[in-house]
């Protein structure tokens, strides 16, 4: 059995995740690497489900990631399938015909074409998935799939992370209310580039392919590209958006159409809060950052900038041993290789500049920045002083648990 980890003490509840139409999910236990606790996955979408999906840029992806990039081509889906404890990365020929065998196990259950399964697997890396046991667990999972099985999936896909994650929305597309409901996994390698990070989102909404394949990543980019654990990406990550058609909105054909507005800021809204909730499960975490920039020379350059912060490891400690060293921001700024001036650079932390423009605030009190660190949300605030580039990322601090869960991890 796998090693119970202690639960994050940043860790939320799950909301209730009331049915959303067109989708039944559930779990299992199949044996893949864990006992005593689910690790198989399914969902059932309804027929003229579409699909968008954004994956890891990793150059050793997983065979689950070739498979789904090659699913995609015709926008549709009817079935998921996602196993924990098995990454079925760096398998070679068996990591192929794995995911051929278990597409088309999950193809005759629901009645459909193979390139309508989109598989997904997180765990170890480098071990041939033992597929044979998820082709003899999906037919009693399919049997038991069920419009309220969200909590279950959201349990089953986990790994390291000490919590399940879940959001769910609601919006308006012209005069029709519709569903976004979502799960996500993520603890450690977690530096999303599309980390081991996995998230599922649905919803009831009719919307083509190409409608949704933008807003999914236009969203992704201000949220699951914004965070960092660790600043090391997976090679399974994705996220998968599946609309089913069932709410019946009318008809939308582009992405820009102004009746998405209240849809886009829903789902932009979904994306940020799941990708938080990885942060406040990261391995060893016992404080969250938030680091905005501004004044860069572009937002891509403030983005550089930001994730340079989130990613430096004495940033990180400094933030554990809630010590006020600004100077390590300074560091991270200086040397991440995007524009930069030290004699425009303000740095702030907890609401509280202590640096403007180069130098120390005159008669600057460290006293609240001090008080600001004790905190679980810990703010930092960077302004280049160079123009209007804005960007958001967010971390956690890096504490010897990080290092006694990876010490020691084979899932």
């Amino acid at each position: 059995m796998a090693k119970a980890l202690p639960v994050s003490p940043l860790a939320r509840p799950l909301p209730e995740l009331p049915p959303l139409a067109g989708v039944r999910f559930g779990a299992t236990e199949a044996g893949i690497r864990y006992k005593g606790r689910t690790d198989l996955v399914m969902a059932e979408f309804a027929p003229g489900t579409t699909v968008a999906g954004v994956y890891t840029r990793s150059k050793c992806p997983g065979a689950p990631v070739d498979w789904c990039r090659a699913a995609m081509a015709d926008g549709r889906a009817r079935a998921l399938v996602v196993n924990a404890g098995n990454a079925n990365v760096f398998t070679g020929r068996a990591g192929f015909e794995a995911t051929q065998a278990n597409a088309a196990d999950a193809a005759r259950l629901v009645n459909c074409a193979a390139t309508e399964v989109f598989l997904a697997s997180t765990g170890v890396i480098g071990e041939v998935l033992p597929y044979q046991k998820i082709s003899t667990a999906l037919p009693g999972l399919y049997a038991t799939l069920s419009e309220n099985g969200w909590a279950d999936a959201a349990r089953g896909i986990m790994t390291t992370d000490t919590f399940p994650k879940a959001a769910t929305r609601t919006a308006r597309i012209g005069g029709t209310t519709v569903r976004i409901q979502g799960i996500a996994k993520g603890s450690g390698m977690v530096a999303p580039d599309m980390a081991t990070m996995l998230s599922f989102i649905a919803t009831d909404a009719a919307l083509p392919a190409n409608v949704i394949q933008p807003l999914l990543s236009a969203g992704v980019n201000r949220s699951f590209n914004c965070i960092t654990v660790d600043s090391d990406t997976s090679t399974s990550d994705m996220v998968l958006l599946f609309a089913t058609g069932q709410a019946g909105n009318d008809p939308i054909t582009s992405a820009d159409d102004p009746a998405l507005a209240d849809f886009r800021a829903a789902l932009d809204s979904l994306l940020l809060d799941l990708a938080l909730l990885v942060i406040r499960d990261g391995e060893g975490v016992t404080k969250v950052m938030h680091i905005t920039v501004t004044g860069a020379t572009s937002d891509e350059s403030a983005h550089r900038v930001a994730m340079a912060v989130a990613n430096s490891p004495l940033v990180k400690t400094a933030v554990a041993g809630e010590d006020a060293n600004w100077g390590r921001v300074v560091m991270a700024v200086g040397k991440c290789g995007e524009p930069a001036n030290r004699d425009t650079l303000s740095v702030g932390i907890g609401g509280t500049w202590i640096a403007r423009n180069g130098t120390v605030v005159p008669g600057y009190d460290e006293t609240p920045v001090v008080a600001h660190m004790k905190g679980q949300e810990i703010e930092i605030a960077i302004d280049l002083g160079l123009a209007n580039g804005t960007a958001q990322a967010w971390s956690c601090d890096l504490t010897h648990g990080y290092i006694d869960i990876n010490g020691s991890y084979r899932s």
